[in-house]
């Protein structure tokens, strides 16, 4: 696959989650909440839309993965709990459970063996050269400390991006209007994300991670 290719690729698949994953429950929202619907049950079944995609992931994947298993289950938490307490903003703030718990996990990886940017490498790799070359890839790991110093760096950064995103969602959750909440925090998400994407291609472009 060419370089050109693969770049393509890498793009289809980020414009399918920012439209899965951001603008469809936003823009289920807004039109839920249009046609009549309340506040927390449009902000219930606008969440819901992105778990078709989600576990379409897993299907495309053949596999079950961290941060897409933990996006489902806390959205089902979330939603259960907004049906006991019937709090619009019980459902906002849940957006941030999400991004707080995947961020405490990806920096509690790096005290393991396989911090989160190496699982999310073999994902990546694996999108542009196929499954072998992501796993010959993710094998440096066991073989240069270089690699290895890279991995933990990167995942720092997504941790600590993934950590002020969620600040930033319960300010925004708290304190602003509810129905401006689902189109701020969509548009500060989509800032936080190029802030992250951008860091870390000019993270692995400098040195050398590049497949």
């Amino acid at each position: 696959m060419s370089e050109k290719e693969k770049a393509a690729r890498a793009k289809r698949m980020l414009v399918q989650s920012l439209l899965f994953e951001a603008a469809l429950p936003i823009g289920g929202f807004y039109l839920l909440h249009g046609i009549g619907l309340n506040q927390w049950l449009a902000l219930t079944l606008s969440g819901l839309a992105t778990v078709p995609w989600l576990v379409y992931g897993f299907v495309r994947r053949r596999r079950v993965e961290a941060m897409p298993l933990f996006s489902l289950l806390l959205i089902a938490v979330g939603t259960v709990l907004s049906m006991v307490t019937g709090s619009p903003r019980l459902l906002l703030v849940r957006d941030s459970w999400v991004f707080g718990i995947i961020g405490l996990w990806v920096l509690g990886s790096l005290a393991t063996q396989r911090p989160f940017m190496l699982s999310m490498a073999r994902t990546i790799v694996s999108t542009k050269i196929g499954e072998a070359g992501a796993a010959a890839y993710v094998a440096q790991w066991h073989t240069d400390e270089r690699f290895r110093h890279h991995m933990r760096v990167l995942t720092a950064f997504w941790g600590a991006g993934f950590a002020l995103d969620t600040v930033i969602r319960v300010v925004f959750a708290m304190t602003l209007p509810v129905n401006t909440v689902p189109l701020v925090n969509g548009l500060q998400w989509i800032a936080v994300l190029g802030v992250l994407i951008g860091g870390h291609y000019w993270y692995v472009t400098k040195n050398g991670l590049k497949v």
